[in-house]
Order: structure tokens, then C-alpha cells, then sequence
């Protein structure tokens, strides 16, 4: 049975993600920075008829944690499949650039860029016994450069004074994105970002527009990709997004 680890899995978008590659017959390992937030999670996926499903301690803004994480996932399989890299902090609100804290910056950055990163460099030994390896960063549109840029997009006003931060750690996430699946062009690996839209989550206290189901949904096409599938790209669920 392939096997996939989701990062940030016990709540939200994660859950949906964890559950929908679940219900593919995939072996899910269900990662959650709270161990007890994490066990609950996966017994109201056994409760669901899921059973294809573990949970795996990891906090990805602690190197113990993430070393801790590989070390046990080691002992339970000889390959990783799939990394998605879903967890991720907002930061404190709003983001104005000229007076968010750096702080606010450094702590938003630990988790979704230097987390992230240091996820993926970990688990790449195993990702790379895979056959046919996927990593999929959960990104967002307000990390996209070319649309911030343009004073035609649909969010180009409203995205500004709140998602300085939050956006400059997603725009850093498309750029390793770039960076490492330039860098396993030749190998059977598929490195991408995917934004799942404006979805409703308590993460924006559930203002989006989207359901998880549609949020997931994305994310899941992009970590079943086949061999002749992309690298290298940036997608949503209506198709590819400019960076």
C-alpha cells in the first residue's frame, strides 16, 4: 500500500486531505504538531471506516520534533510515497508592512518556510525509495508575485494590509518549490505548490468560500499525479497559477 505523511492533518483542510487520500486506499500518516489533537483525529477517521490511517507526532516549527517524526516513520515503513507539506500559522493580524513586528515575521517564517524546508530535507531518504515520489506544498494566491503585482486582480486591494507576512512565506514556499524540482528534474520526482482557495477553516474563521472537500481537492490531484505529470508548477482547482 503507498503511503503518504500530511503535515497539520488533525483539523481543517489537512483532515479533508487526510481523509480523501484515505478513501484513494492510500496509508495515511496523519501528522499534528498535538499528539492528543492528532489521536482524536484519527479515531474520527477509523469512526468513518477509515482504518488506513496513523497518527504521527510532528511539529514542524521544532527540528527535535521533525528528526523525532522521521526516526519513528522509519520504523513503520521502508518508503515514503508522498509528503504533503499542509501545516502551516497565519501569523498575528493585520500585516501591514511598514509596522508588523519582526517578530511576527520570524515566527510565520519558522513554521511555513524554514518547517517546511526542513520537513522535506528529512524525509527525502525515504521519499526518494519511493518509485514514484510526490511532494506537494500547500501554498495560497497571495503568495503569487504576478497576481499581487497586477493591479487587475480581483484581490489586489484587499490583500495588501493583511497578508504581508502570511504572503511572503507562501512566495518563499513557490520559490523552493521551483528551486527543488528543478533540482529532481531528472528523477521520477513531482515537486509542486498548490493553493486550495479561499476555504472556509478556522483558520480564517471561516470566512472562505470554499469547503474543505472543495480546498482538498486540488491538493489530492497534485499528490496523485502520474509519471508524465507536471513539475515544478503552481495549481489551483481551476488550473495553473502565475508565481
Amino acid at each position: 500500500m503507498r503511503t503518504v505523511l500530511i503535515t497539520g492533518a488533525n483539523k481543517g483542510i489537512g483532515f479533508e486531505t487526510a481523509k480523501q487520500m484515505a478513501a484513494l486506499g492510500y496509508f495515511v500518516y496523519l501528522g499534528s504538531r498535538n499528539k492528543e489533537k492528532g489521536e482524536k483525529a484519527v479515531l474520527a477517521l477509523h469512526e468513518l471506516g477509515f482504518f488506513n490511517i496513523a497518527p504521527l507526532h510532528i511539529d514542524i516549527a521544532d527540528s527535535t520534533s521533525i528528526k523525532a517524526a522521521k526516526a519513528e516513520l522509519e520504523k513503520k515503513v521502508e518508503s515514503l510515497d508522498i509528503l504533503i507539506n499542509n501545516a502551516g500559522i497565519l501569523g498575528t493580524m493585520p500585516q501591514e508592512p511598514s509596522t508588523t513586528s519582526i517578530e511576527n515575521y520570524k515566527d510565520v517564517f519558522q513554521t511555513n518556510v524554514f518547517g517546511t524546508i526542513e520537513v522535506t530535507q528529512q524525509f527525502l531518504d525515504l521519499l526518494r525509495k519511493s518509485e514514484s515520489p510526490r511532494i506537494v506544498n500547500v501554498s495560497s494566491e497571495v503568495g503569487s508575485l504576478m497576481e499581487n503585482s497586477d493591479p487587475n486582480w480581483i484581490k489586489y486591494d484587499s490583500v495588501k494590509p493583511f497578508f504581508a507576512v502570511y504572503g511572503a512565506s507562501k512566495s518563499a514556499i513557490n520559490a523552493y518549490t521551483i528551486a527543488l524540482a528543478y533540482e529532481l528534474r531528472n528523477t521520477n520526482f513531482k515537486v509542486n505548490s498548490v493553493t486550495p482557495g479561499h476555504t472556509a477553516t478556522d483558520f480564517n474563521n471561516y470566512k472562505g468560500f470554499k469547503t474543505v472537500e472543495e480546498g482538498a481537492q486540488p491538493i489530492v490531484q497534485c499528490a496523485i499525479l502520474p509519471d508524465k505529470g507536471a513539475t515544478g508548477k503552481f495549481y489551483s482547482a481551476e488550473g495553473e497559477v502565475k508565481w
